[in-house]
C-alpha cells in the first residue's frame, strides 16, 4: 500500500506540472505543443538519470525510485498527450509538422534518456 502511495504522489506532482508546462508552453498561435514535448524531453532526461542511478549503486531505494521514476516521471510525460496531438495534426493536414513533431521526439526523447543514463555512468 505505501508504494502505491508513492506513484500516486509522484504522479500526481508530474501531471500538475506537465499542466503548467502545457499551460504556458504549448503555442495557441500555431497549435505547436512545445509544453508537451518539454515534458516529454525533460522526463525522458529525467528517468534516464533515475534509472541509471538506481542500477548504478544504492542511493535510490526502491520506493524513491518508485517515487521518482514511476510516479512523478510516469504522470509527467505523456503518450496519450502526444498521440492526440499527432491526430490533430493529421486530421488538419499538417503532415510536416506531425512527421517533425512524431520523429522530433522518438530521436531527442531516446537520446535524453541515454544521455541522462550516460551522465550518471561518469559521474
Amino acid at each position: 500500500m505505501k508504494q502505491l502511495l508513492l506513484v500516486f504522489i509522484g504522479g500526481g506532482l508530474g501531471s500538475s506540472l506537465r499542466y503548467g508546462f502545457g499551460k504556458y508552453l504549448n503555442s495557441t498561435a500555431t497549435g505547436i505543443p512545445y509544453g508537451t514535448f518539454a515534458a516529454n524531453i525533460i522526463g525522458s532526461l529525467l528517468i534516464g538519470i533515475i534509472l541509471g542511478m538506481a542500477a548504478k549503486n544504492s542511493i535510490l531505494s526502491q520506493n524513491t525510485t518508485l517515487l521518482l521514476a514511476t510516479g512523478f516521471c510516469g504522470g509527467f510525460t505523456t503518450f496519450s498527450t502526444f498521440a492526440y496531438e499527432n491526430h490533430v495534426f493529421l486530421k488538419n493536414g499538417d503532415f510536416g509538422t506531425f512527421a517533425l513533431y512524431t520523429i522530433g521526439s522518438f530521436i531527442v526523447g531516446f537520446a535524453a534518456v541515454f544521455l541522462g543514463i550516460w551522465l550518471t555512468k561518469i559521474a
